[in-house]
């Protein structure tokens, strides 16, 4: 696991102590190779062609196996010992079961550790977004790309996250979307006492 900082720009006010499993290396096939972050990532996203049952538990277990090492190295490194678990909101409010195993992961993984609040649906989307990943090549769908504001205006926000200590996770960090950025900023506008952050990937090419 490695240790980053997100810095404060037009989406967020302040640092951020920030945290990812490892570098993710965007526009070849490595995402075709089982077991790369690439591949848990692309599979469990499960967008363009669905994929079997069987793969797709592949990437759970391989997911669930990452969580379980670096989600209580996040504590012990932070030492905050009340952390609420949160999840970055997909694009879209409509998704089948399939596409939000990423969600449904995490939800499994922190109740069976027993060391963290579960927060995971504390931030719920209400309002389509456009789907960044898929926008550079046309498939985008309905909605806004990311501005200052977008997660208050296009989601629901616990009124339980006043005062917490939050652990907010993504699947993947991209520095130039902004789409973290300004979910942390709305939740340290909800009330939040501090937010960590946390991504499986890291992408090295934006």
């Amino acid at each position: 696991m490695n240790q980053f900082t997100i810095e404060p720009n037009q989406f967020l006010n302040i640092s951020i102590k920030a945290f990812y499993h490892s570098d993710y290396f965007g526009g070849g096939d490595r995402w075709r190779i089982g077991g790369t972050i690439e591949n848990v990532i692309c599979t469990l996203k499960n967008d363009i062609t669905p994929f079997p049952e069987t793969v797709l538990q592949i990437a759970v277990q391989n997911l669930s196996k990452i969580l379980s090492n670096d989600l209580p190295e996040i504590q012990r490194l932070t030492r905050l010992n009340n952390l609420t678990v949160c999840v970055v909101p997909r694009a879209k409010v409509n998704y089948n079961p399939n596409q939000l195993l990423f969600k449904s992961t995490i939800h499994n993984v922190v109740n069976q550790l027993g060391i963290f609040n579960n927060g995971i649906d504390f931030i719920t989307r209400h309002k389509d977004t456009r789907t960044t990943h898929r926008d550079r090549v046309g498939f985008g769908g309905n909605g806004d790309l990311p501005y200052p504001g977008i997660t208050k205006d296009t989601c629901n926000i616990s009124t339980v996250v006043r005062n917490s200590n939050i652990l907010l996770i993504d699947d993947l960090y991209t520095k130039t979307v902004n789409v973290d950025e300004d979910a942390i900023q709305a939740l340290l506008d909800a009330g939040a006492n501090s937010v960590t952050f946390y991504a499986i990937g890291k992408n090295v090419y934006r």
